[in-house]
């Protein structure tokens, strides 16, 4: 029986269904967490082989003393993994230390985690980024946006999500900023792109071939419903775009993905923009070596009428999957920011579309920053019903 390590298995809720199929696979699950056990809920606790709590995840030396005990108990660890972009670098950084070689390890950190890094792989799958300065002085960023113009956006260059990210749009909005920022946090500050986030994820088995693909799109940037409180919508594709597949798959290839579940992310461009294409043509974002964040996963199975849970953990076991792919639609994410005054209340959505609506409840506090505060998931056939229902549940009373 192979062992495998999942870290923070009760972190995001729903990563409980990722331990569910690898215990179903035959693998041994053992869960390192900072919940208390008898907190875990009764669909984790029956997914797991053995749960080891650690006072903080935050702990290197904790978390290293929880792995070398599971180690003496069970024998050699072959997979450690947590899914979640927090603890990408302290995942292969256990990897390496352990000598588990099934995922990243220190020496590929960089560019998968660093956006500046990220930049150069892009390129060799044949794909435009935008220009870009490493932050250092006042008078050298003023320098770069008087060659590319403003606005431009700036952001830790190993960051998570949105996170202290800046768009700024004129030389006192970049005064701010150098105020503003962390002063011992590297910074990237790029160009702005004028285009629509189009997401490639997929599945990946350890020849660097997917078992599974979709994509989402982002009319609106996680950057500025973060910074301006917004309301959050995306939805899954019914249809992967051949482009998209094709970008997503030359990436693959250049950043040498191997047995991962991924979520990559282009611009879409919504107007010709020089030095990157026309309208219409993908630009290059960031890699995510990990699943799209929050309930996506559920959303990719409620648009494909599959089981990606299940999928990757084939993937872990088998290398394969045999997991079928239904019916295609569209899956809408649809969040709700606390404080607004919604034309429709809940019991309205419910009334009309409880037929397509798939999950509505609260979002997590330390999601709802990037995700609103009262999310609803809802699927249609057609593109046509998806916009009529985000216009309807996201519409406010005149005035807000």
């Amino acid at each position: 029986m192979k062992n495998f390590i999942f870290i923070s298995p009760n972190f995001p809720a729903n990563y409980w269904m990722f331990c569910r199929e690898l215990k179903k696979n035959g693998m041994n699950v053992l869960g390192i967490g900072d919940q208390p056990y008898d907190e875990l809920t009764q669909d984790l606790k029956d997914s797991l082989n053995e749960y080891y709590k650690v006072s903080s995840l935050e702990n290197w030396d904790e978390v290293y003393r929880a792995v070398a005990f599971l180690t003496f108990k069970h024998g050699k660890i072959d997979w450690l993994e947590s899914n979640n972009e927090y603890w990408l670098e302290r995942d292969a950084h256990l990897r390496t230390e352990f000598h588990i070689t099934t995922g990243f390890q220190d020496e590929d950190m960089p560019r998968v985690k660093y956006k500046s890094k990220m930049k150069e792989f892009y390129r060799k799958a044949g794909l435009p980024v935008a220009r870009y300065h490493m932050v250092d002085t006042l008078e050298k960023a003023r320098e770069f946006t008087e060659k590319v113009g403003y606005p431009v956006v700036a952001k830790p260059d190993n960051g998570v999500g949105a996170s202290h990210t800046f768009k700024i749009g004129n030389d006192e909005e970049l005064e701010q900023f150098f105020r503003d920022k962390w002063p011992d946090t590297i910074y990237i500050m790029e160009e702005f792109v004028k285009g629509e986030v189009n997401s490639y994820d997929a599945i990946i088995d350890s020849n660097g071939e997917p078992l599974f693909e979709t994509g989402n799109i982002s009319p609106i940037s996680i950057m500025d419903i973060v910074n301006y409180s917004d309301n959050c919508r995306f939805y899954i594709l019914k249809e992967l775009p051949d482009d998209t597949r094709a970008a997503g798959r030359a990436t693959v290839k250049s950043f040498g993905v191997k047995s991962r579940f991924i979520h990559f992310e282009f611009f879409r461009l919504l107007e010709d923009q020089e030095g990157l294409g026309k309208k219409g043509q993908l630009v290059a974002l960031e890699v995510n070596m990990r699943p799209s964040g929050g309930v996506t996963p559920d959303m990719i199975d409620f648009a494909h009428s599959t089981d990606v849970y299940k999928i990757w953990a084939d993937m872990v076991t088998f290398d394969c999957s045999t997991m079928p792919v239904g019916e295609h639609a569209y899956c809408g994410y649809a969040g709700r920011r606390d404080g607004k005054q919604f034309v429709m209340t809940h019991e309205d959505i419910m009334a009309r579309y409880g037929g397509q609506v798939k999950m509505a409840e609260r979002v997590p506090d330390v999601l709802s920053g990037a995700m609103g505060n009262q999310m609803y998931v809802a699927v249609f056939p057609t593109e046509e019903e998806l916009n009529a229902f985000y216009k309807d549940i996201l519409s406010c009373r005149e005035g807000e």
